[in-house]
C-alpha cells in the first residue's frame, strides 16, 4: 500500500513536470496572481503625462496609470543596465554582486569584452544563497516567461526561466498555470537617438522643452524629439500585451509593472548619478485595480522588486536579499528612508561614485575627483546631442549650468536639495547651514558601504583573480544519484546550488525538488551563478 501510495505521488508529479503532458491546476494555483513586467529601456519619468509631461501622448501608459499607482520616487541603484538589471533580478546591490561595472558577463563573445582593458567576459561568484528569484516562482508553480533581454552582468541560470526569447508569451503555459512575463521594449534605448535620428518625428522640435543643463540648439531639440517619438512607438508595443491581456481576460486581475531599467538616454542622465539616471517611470497596476489612478512618494528601489514580487505571490524572501518587500504578504511595516547607489565602469573608462538619497536631499562621494562626471564614453559618442555639448563646451560657449557636467577636476562631496534644486545644478556641501545634514548623509553612505561589502574599492582585474583562478571558471562537483526505491534522489556537493532536469526530447530544464522515478530516462546538472555548471548527469533505466 505504501508503494502504491508512492507511485501515485511520483506520477502526479510528472504530471505537473514534465512539458508532454497536461498540467492540472490546483485550487492554489488558480489562487495565485499573474504578474506581468513591462520594461522601457533608458527613460526617465519628466517625459511621462502622468508626472506632468504633455509634450506628447502615451495613450496606452495614461490608461495604465489611471488603473494603477504611479510611484514617484522609484531609483535605479546603477544608472545603467546591466548592473542594474543584476539588482533587479537577484533583490541584491551589484557592489555586493560583484556586478557594479559594466559590462562584466558578455554572450555576445567579445562585442562587449572591453578589449582596451584586455578583459574577458566572467561571471561574478555572487555571495551564498543569491539566485534569480524567478526560481523560487517556479518552484511555487509558476510559469516564468522573460525576452527578449537578459543582460544580467552574469550568466543566467536555467532554472530561471520557462522560456527566456523574442517568443516569450504567457499563452504557451500549460493550462491556467499563473504565469510572470517580462517584456522588455529596446526601442527606446539610449541608441535609438542615433539609430532612429532620420525616421519619423511625432513632435515637433520647437515644441519640446530643453532643460537648464542642455544647450538650446536645434541639434539638442531635435534628439529631444527623436526620444518622444521613441516612446510613442514604445507606447504602441505597451498597448499590444495590454490588448493581449484584455482578450484573454487576465488584465482586471493581473499584477503589471510599468518601468524603466534607469534614467534617460541622453548624456547626464545614463550613467550619472544625478535623479535624471537613477530615478525610473514606474506604475503598478493592482487585482482590480485597486487605488487606480493614485500616486504613491514611498521610496522603492529596484533591489525592492524581486522580493516584492515574490511576497505577492505569498513566498517569503531569502534573508540574502537586500531589498524589502513594499506590497504582498511579506511586506514590511518599516519602509525604507534612504536608498543607494554606484557607478563604476561603463566600458572601458573606470569613474567610481557613491550616493545616498532620502526624500529630500542626495549625497554624492566623488573617488576619482580628477575626471569630470562626462567621462567620454565612447559608445556615447555616437549620440549628436554628445558631440553637439563637446565641440561648445571646447569653444566656450556653455553656461555655468551647461558646463557643471563637463568640468574637471569633479567635487569630492555634492549635496542637494532635491525639493528646491530637482536638476541638481546647486551643491551646498559647503552650505555652512547644512553640515549636520553633510555629515548624516556621508556616515550613512560609508556606513552602507561596510555593511554590503561595497567591492567597488577593489581592482577590478583583483577580484577576477579571485573568482576565476587561474583564469579559468571553476565548475560545480558533478551529482550524486541515491537509489531510494522507486526513485532516484540527486545530490549536490554545492548546498546552494540548484538542480535542474530534463528529458532528454524536452528543452525546458525543470528544477528539482522531489526524487525522480526510476522508470524514465532524464538528465540532470547543478548550477549556481559565478561557477561552471556540473557535468550532466544522464539516467538511463
Amino acid at each position: 500500500m505504501k508503494k502504491h501510495s508512492i507511485g501515485i505521488l511520483l506520477a502526479l508529479f510528472l504530471l505537473n513536470c514534465t512539458e508532454r503532458k497536461e498540467t492540472v491546476t490546483t485550487e492554489k494555483e488558480q489562487s495565485l496572481p499573474n504578474i506581468v513586467w513591462l520594461v522601457a529601456e533608458d527613460q526617465s519619468p519628466e517625459r511621462f503625462a502622468m508626472y506632468g509631461d504633455s509634450t506628447i501622448s502615451l495613450p496606452n501608459l495614461e490608461s495604465l496609470a489611471l488603473d494603477g499607482v504611479t510611484f514617484t520616487n522609484a531609483v535605479a541603484p546603477v544608472p545603467v543596465c546591466a548592473p542594474a538589471r543584476s539588482a533587479i533580478i537577484t533583490g541584491m546591490y551589484p557592489t555586493t554582486l560583484g556586478t557594479h561595472n559594466m559590462r562584466t558577463y558578455s554572450p555576445w563573445k567579445g562585442k562587449y569584452n572591453e578589449p582596451l582593458l584586455e578583459l574577458s567576459s566572467y561571471s561574478p561568484i555572487v555571495p551564498q544563497g543569491t539566485r534569480m528569484f524567478t526560481e523560487y516562482l517556479r518552484e511555487k508553480g509558476y510559469y516564468t516567461a522573460n525576452g527578449p533581454k537578459e543582460d544580467y552582468n552574469f550568466e543566467r541560470t536555467d532554472a530561471a526561466w520557462d522560456e527566456s526569447s523574442n517568443e516569450r508569451h504567457w499563452r504557451k503555459r500549460k493550462g491556467e498555470q499563473p504565469f510572470f512575463s517580462v517584456f522588455n521594449f529596446g526601442v527606446c534605448h539610449e541608441s535609438g537617438i542615433w539609430k532612429k535620428g532620420d525616421s519619423t518625428l511625432y513632435v515637433s522640435p520647437e515644441s519640446v522643452s530643453v532643460p537648464p543643463y542642455f544647450p538650446d540648439t536645434r541639434i539638442v531639440r531635435h534628439d529631444i524629439a527623436v526620444n518622444y517619438s521613441n516612446l510613442k512607438r514604445m507606447d504602441d508595443q505597451v498597448g499590444e500585451i495590454i490588448k493581449d491581456l484584455k482578450e484573454d481576460g487576465l488584465y482586471e486581475n493581473s499584477i503589471i509593472f510599468f518601468y524603466g531599467d534607469h534614467g534617460g538616454p541622453f548624456p547626464r542622465h545614463k550613467r550619472a548619478l544625478y535623479d535624471t539616471g537613477l530615478k525610473v517611470p514606474l506604475i503598478i497596476k493592482f487585482p482590480k485595480n485597486k487605488n487606480g489612478g493614485s500616486k504613491d512618494d514611498r521610496l522603492i528601489s529596484f533591489i525592492d522588486f524581486a522580493p516584492t514580487v515574490l511576497s505577492l505571490a505569498g513566498i517569503e524572501p531569502p534573508k540574502v536579499m537586500q531589498g524589502v518587500a513594499q506590497f504582498g504578504k511579506y511586506e514590511v511595516t518599516d519602509k525604507p528612508q534612504y536608498t543607494f547607489h554606484s557607478s563604476d565602469r561603463f566600458d572601458e573608462l573606470y569613474d567610481r561614485l557613491r550616493a545616498v538619497r532620502s526624500a529630500r536631499y542626495k549625497y554624492i562621494k566623488s573617488f576619482n575627483t580628477e575626471l569630470p562626471h562626462a567621462i567620454p564614453v565612447s559608445y556615447r559618442e555616437q549620440m549628436p546631442l554628445m558631440q553637439e555639448l563637446n565641440t561648445l563646451y571646447a569653444e566656450g560657449k556653455l553656461n555655468e549650468a551647461q558646463s557643471l557636467w563637463l568640468r574637471a577636476p569633479k567635487p569630492e562631496e555634492e549635496l542637494y536639495d532635491l525639493q528646491n534644486d530637482p536638476y541638481e545644478l546647486n551643491n551646498l556641501a559647503d552650505n555652512p547651514e547644512l553640515q549636520d545634514t553633510l555629515n548624516h548623509l556621508r556616515n550613512v553612505l560609508e556606513d552602507w558601504m561596510k555593511k554590503t561589502n561595497d567591492l567597488g574599492k577593489y581592482p577590478e582585474k583583483e577580484l577576477i583573480s579571485q573568482w576565476l583562478p587561474n583564469g579559468e571558471q571553476l565548475s560545480l562537483p558533478p551529482l550524486q544519484m541515491e537509489d531510494h526505491g522507486d526513485s532516484i534522489r540527486l545530490i549536490t556537493k554545492k548546498t546552494d546550488a540548484t538542480i535542474v532536469w530534463k528529458q532528454s526530447q524536452d528543452s525546458i530544464w525543470n528544477i528539482y525538488t522531489v526524487p525522480l522515478p526510476k522508470n524514465f530516462s532524464f538528465e540532470a546538472k547543478a548550477e549556481r551563478i559565478g561557477y561552471k555548471d556540473s557535468e550532466i548527469l544522464t539516467y538511463v533505466p
